[in-house]
């Protein structure tokens, strides 16, 4: 199988819910086409927006297949496949369908707090058990950890189908140095929206984008001219975006990004990581009177 190559604007898809809690699979087969039609360049599976570990394995699984199916093929598939339980990570890979995938995205162990050597071995095991390329996630405000740049740059030496690093410390100097040091084609990809456009200036290849749930288009504008160095132009759409980068994650991620796509009609607000199950952040007068909103209107 011919994988596709992972650059540009990628989303971290949401999973959407009914009222009852239930995955609702005709909203997720909208967001594919709307991703598909607003100039999204791939597809996040499965990743922290998507409020995996709330899925049952039989939900995950169901959501993989219908993102899968109904994509066919037009966008690549970057898939989370990640944990703090390295063999059950390896015995996933093992026996698991990976047709139409194109890459996984695995997270730094959560919980367990492994140390940089710890993170290599975890990450070097993963690489040797499967062909499929990786893309390793740094994301030290949900892990408890961070990765450092000789870790990150020690892995894409040793392994070659550890690809990229979905970077989300906020730490631009770390990730400058992570970009600076790499090797040819390994891949930096933004895990903060709101520094995206520094981070494409610096050499960045993309970003996996939260917002782009909500404006793909948009978003993906302003990612595509960066990368071409129109920065300028870029900087004028980020500008527009940016008082939303901070106000969708008041209330954590992903409620920020399901209340803005409530508003657009395209979702139930709904959250299996709140307790409550249905969730209307606070924020959300605040929300709409950000120009952002402009862009929503017919």
């Amino acid at each position: 199988m011919e994988r596709k190559e992972l650059r540009g604007m990628g989303v971290a898809l949401i999973t959407p819910f009914k009222l009852d809690g239930s995955v609702d699979y005709a909203a997720l087969d909208r967001l594919v086409d709307y991703q598909i039609e607003n100039n999204a360049d791939f597809l996040c599976v499965l990743g922290t927006t998507a409020e995996t570990p709330t899925l049952t394995a039989e939900e995950q699984l169901k959501v993989r297949e219908a993102i899968i199916k109904r994509n066919a093929g037009r966008l690549p598939i970057l898939l989370g496949c990640g944990g703090n339980c390295t063999q059950h990570i390896i015995d996933t890979l093992k026996n698991n369908s990976m047709e139409g995938v194109d890459a996984i995205l695995s997270v730094v162990p959560y919980y367990n707090k492994p140390s940089q050597q710890g993170m290599y071995a975890h990450f070097k095991a993963i690489a040797d058990a499967t062909e499929l390329p990786i893309v390793l996630y740094n994301v030290p405000g949900r892990t408890g950890v961070n990765m450092l740049p000789d870790t990150t740059l020690r892995l894409a030496a040793d392994c070659s189908n550890i690809i990229g690093i979905k970077e989300a410390s906020g730490n631009i100097e770390q990730i400058n140095e992570i970009i600076s040091r790499r090797p040819a084609g390994f891949k930096v990809f933004s895990g903060d929206d709101g520094i995206t456009l520094p981070l494409i200036k610096s050499g960045a290849d993309g970003v996996i984008s939260v917002i782009g749930n909500g404006f793909a288009n948009e978003f993906a504008q302003m990612v595509h001219l960066a990368s071409v160095g129109e920065v300028d132009k870029a900087h004028e759409i980020d500008a527009t975006l940016t008082p939303l980068y901070s106000l969708l994650f008041v209330d954590g991620n992903p409620a920020g990004i399901k209340a803005l796509m409530n508003l657009q009609g395209r979702v139930e607000n709904v959250l299996l990581l709140n307790p409550l199950r249905v969730h209307i952040p606070k924020h959300l007068p605040l929300m709409t009177q950000s120009p952002c909103f402009a862009l929503l209107l017919p």
